[in-house]
């Protein structure tokens, strides 16, 4: 009677009877361990490039990318083994009436609560380690909750993309095979560190770009000081030219007259980047491009799942 019940239960029911059995594998199983290990990835990252997030455009532009980064590799090891490490559990119960939409949305829905624990646990190291957060929002009044969006979203489509990873591959081994490319895909092919040359359009496919860019701008990025040129002058400053020392002389004086802020700023000025403007459209861009990569990589997960009953292994 209890099998022809269950074979029977309608899709949103389906839904939460998987969303209550992740909740208890999370109690039950361990899966809470991500949070600690989402941790220790953030105070590393952010202990090596925390001090001048959101200080200076080179502090702003490493950071930026290394939370990124670390936003990917949390999101990607949330899911990548989900849904292949129980795919004969998955097939048994897909023939007894499972709908694999159902199961695909219990699954987002709970990877989707893993991510905004790990978006508060990463603001509170991040915090604690002293990164200034920017004080001004672009699209909420505060900077904090920009950043914490933009945190939750670049972690989630990672997380969905290690979904559907899963629900493609038939076995645990072979999906974390897969995991190095994905992550070292997303650190070459951001477009924000290497010239692509040709292949400057396949930035646009991944998430290290949009996460950064949109990081870059909720950080204010064009508005803070640039000290690349700075450091430049002060390490050649014993280069002779003709018996003088020109940059010597430039950099005394400066010192001498307290124009090195003004002169970081001034070089900040002229350094900046259209696609950091801190303006709306350009958040929203951000945030719509890897909404749109959620869409496609949960549509693909499901596809996936409906041809499960064709595996013979």
């Amino acid at each position: 009677m209890t099998e022809g019940k269950i074979k029977y239960r309608g899709r949103i029911a389906q839904v939460g009877i998987y969303l209550r059995k992740f909740l208890r594998m999370f109690i039950y199983q361990s899966d809470w361990i991500v949070l600690p290990i989402g941790a220790v990835i953030a105070a590393l990252v952010t202990l090596v490039t925390g001090k001048n997030m959101f200080v200076t455009m080179e502090g702003t532009n490493y950071g930026s990318f290394a939370l990124t980064c670390a936003c990917i590799w949390n999101g990607v090891f949330n899911s990548i083994q989900v849904v292949c490490r129980e795919r004969d559990i998955l097939k048994r119960e897909h023939r007894a009436g499972l709908h694999v939409s159902s199961y695909a949305v219990a699954h987002m829905l709970y990877q989707l609560m893993l991510c905004l624990m790990q978006t508060g646990v990463t603001l509170l190291v991040c915090w604690i380690v002293g990164v200034k957060f920017p004080a001004e929002g672009i699209i909420t009044p505060w900077g904090i909750v920009d950043l914490g969006i933009t945190i939750l979203i670049v972690t989630y489509t990672a997380d969905i993309l290690g979904l559907m990873v899963s629900c493609i591959v038939r076995t645990p081994t072979m999906a974390m095979t897969v995991v190095p490319f994905l992550l070292i895909f997303q650190l070459i092919f951001s477009g924000n560190f290497f010239n692509l040359g040709r292949a400057d359009f396949v930035k646009n496919f991944t998430i290290s770009h949009w996460g950064m860019d949109c990081m870059c701008t909720v950080g204010r990025y064009n508005t803070l000081p640039m000290t690349t040129l700075w450091k430049t002058m002060v390490r050649f400053k014993e280069v002779y030219v003709e018996d003088r020392q020109p940059i010597k002389e430039l950099v005394v004086y400066m010192k001498e007259n307290d124009l090195v802020d003004s002169f970081k700023v001034w070089s900040g000025q002229n350094s900046s980047v259209p696609s950091y403007e801190a303006i709306p459209v350009n958040v929203w861009h951000c945030w719509g491009a890897l909404l749109i990569m959620i869409a496609v990589f949960a549509i693909v997960a499901v596809i996936a799942l409906k041809l499960v009953d064709r595996d013979k292994r």
